[in-house]
């Protein structure tokens, strides 16, 4: 008898009681979520990241053979949203460890969803 995988797994993590600093900080941001891809063993295609300016929030995306993985930030709110979707061997998991690690939340709250076709 075999278990049954998911496709792919996706976590979705709102993450508050940030320093504000660190979610303005675009370049960082984008180094961020690129080394969470390479700690779950992803593979990054391309990324693109958008900052909207002094003291103020990042969006961004990085797009992987895997799937995803994208944040926005509201650095006046300490709060920052990442989607994590990942499927084959990859590991989501670790790449939210690497970013929880590096953004230091006070507060975090994870949804996991497995992906599967309709039945």
């Amino acid at each position: 008898m075999s278990t049954h995988q998911p496709i792919g797994i996706h976590l979705l993590a709102d993450m508050s009681g940030i320093e504000p600093d660190v979610l303005a900080d675009c370049a960082r941001i984008e180094q961020l979520l690129r080394d969470a891809a390479a700690a779950a063993g992803a593979q990054v295609l391309h990324s693109h990241f958008h900052g909207f300016g002094p003291g103020l929030g990042v969006t961004g995306v990085v797009l992987l053979a895997e799937s995803h993985i994208s944040i926005h930030t509201w650095p006046e709110n300490g709060f920052a949203a990442a989607d994590i979707f990942m499927c084959g061997a990859a590991q989501p998991q670790l790449a939210l460890e690497l970013i929880e690690e590096a953004l230091q939340p006070e507060y975090s709250e994870v949804r996991t969803v497995d992906r599967e076709p309709p039945h």
